[in-house]
C-alpha cells in the first residue's frame, strides 16, 4: 500500500509550514496536495493564504489556481482530481501531502465519499437564494440533520447544493455520500493549539493579509467585474472586505468581522477533525518540537 500523508488542522495552525517542512525533510520528496477549497481560485492569493511562489519553487504543489473565481468547481470535480494527482506522485516515487483544513475535500480523498452525480438546478438554486440563511438551514435541518450538522450555516453554497441533491434524488445526500476508501496506508496529523493562542494567530494573520494588501487584492477582484455574490467571493475575507469597499461596511468593522468569523470557522473545523478519531495523531504545536512530529512521520515511512 503506497502511503499518503495528511495534515489536518484549524486555519492558522500551521498545516502549510509542516508540510512544507516534511516535504523536504526526507530523503524522498515530497509533493503537496491542496485539499482547501478556496486555493482553486486564480487571483485570489492574499486571502486564501495561497503558498508563495518560493514556496512553490521549494516544493511541488497540487491543485491550486484550477478555475477563474467566476467559474463554478465542485467536490465532484476536485476528488478525482485528487486521485488522479495522487497517483502521479506515487508513479514518481514521492510521497503526497494531502493538506488543508477543508473538511469535505479531506473526507473525499481519505475515506472515498462517494459524491452524488446531481446536476445543478439553476431554476431552483434561484429560488433558494432568495430565502435568508437561516431559514435555508432550517430547511436543511429538516430534510436532512445529518448533512445540516455537517455544513457552516453561514456556508449557503453548501446548503443550498445539499438541499438540491436531497430534492433531486428523494432521499437525504448523507445517505448517498457512501464510502469506498481507498487503497492508500494513510498517516492522519492532526495540529491544534490552545484555543486563545490561536486566536491570537488569526488576529495577526488578518492584520498580515491587510499589510500584504488584501484590500487592493479584492478591488481589483471588484474591477474586474467578479461580483461580491459570487461563491468564491463569499469566502473568508474577501466577503467582508467587498462588504467595507461597495460601501455596506466601515473598514474598522470588516476586519473585525472578518476576524469573528475567522474564529467561528474554527469551531466548525474541529467539527471535522475531531480529536476521538483515533485515527489521527494529535500534536499540540504549541509544545510540541519539529523534531518529535518528524520522527513520527519517519516511524510511518
Amino acid at each position: 500500500m503506497k502511503p499518503l500523508i495528511a495534515i489536518l488542522g484549524p486555519t492558522a495552525v500551521g498545516k502549510s509550514v509542516l508540510a512544507l517542512e516534511l516535504a523536504q525533510g526526507f530523503q524522498f520528496r515530497g509533493e503537496i496536495v491542496s485539499a482547501d477549497s478556496r486555493l482553486v481560485y486564480r487571483g485570489m492569493d492574499i486571502g486564501t493564504a495561497k503558498p508563495t511562489l518560493d514556496e512553490q519553487r521549494r516544493v511541488p504543489h497540487h491543485l491550486i489556481d484550477l478555475v477563474n473565481p467566476n467559474e463554478p468547481f465542485t467536490l465532484a470535480e476536485y476528488q478525482p482530481l485528487a486521485y488522479s494527482t495522487i497517483a502521479a506522485i506515487h508513479a514518481r516515487g514521492n510521497v503526497p501531502l494531502l493538506v488543508g483544513g477543508t473538511g469535505l475535500y479531506v473526507r473525499a480523498v481519505l475515506e472515498g465519499l462517494s459524491i452524488p452525480h446531481v446536476k445543478p438546478n439553476p431554476e431552483r438554486r434561484a429560488e433558494l437564494e432568495l430565502i435568508d440563511a437561516p431559514l435555508l438551514y432550517a430547511r436543511l435541518q429538516e430534510i436532512d440533520s445529518l448533512a445540516a450538522s455537517r455544513i457552516d450555516p453561514k456556508n449557503t453554497r453548501r446548503v443550498i447544493r445539499a438541499i438540491e441533491v436531497t430534492e433531486s434524488a428523494g432521499k437525504p445526500i448523507s445517505e448517498l455520500q457512501k464510502h469506498n476508501a481507498p487503497d492508500y496506508r494513510v498517516l492522519r496529523i492532526g495540529l491544534t493549539m490552545p484555543r486563545e493562542q490561536l486566536y491570537e494567530r488569526i488576529n495577526a494573520r488578518v492584520d498580515q493579509m491587510l499589510t500584504n494588501g488584501l484590500i487592493a487584492e479584492v478591488q481589483s477582484l471588484l474591477d474586474r467585474g467578479y461580483s461580491a455574490d459570487l461563491p468564491a467571493m463569499t469566502g473568508l475575507g474577501y466577503r467582508q472586505i467587498a462588504a467595507y469597499l461597495i460601501g455596506k461596511i466601515p473598514r474598522e468593522e470588516a476586519i473585525r468581522v472578518l476576524k469573528r468569523d475567522t474564529r467561528r470557522f474554527v469551531h466548525h473545523q474541529y467539527s471535522w477533525f475531531r480529536f476521538t478519531d483515533e485515527r489521527i495523531q494529535w500534536f499540540d504545536v504549541s509544545t510540541t518540537p519539529y523534531p518529535d512530529m518528524r520522527d513520527w512521520v519517519a516511524r510511518f515511512l
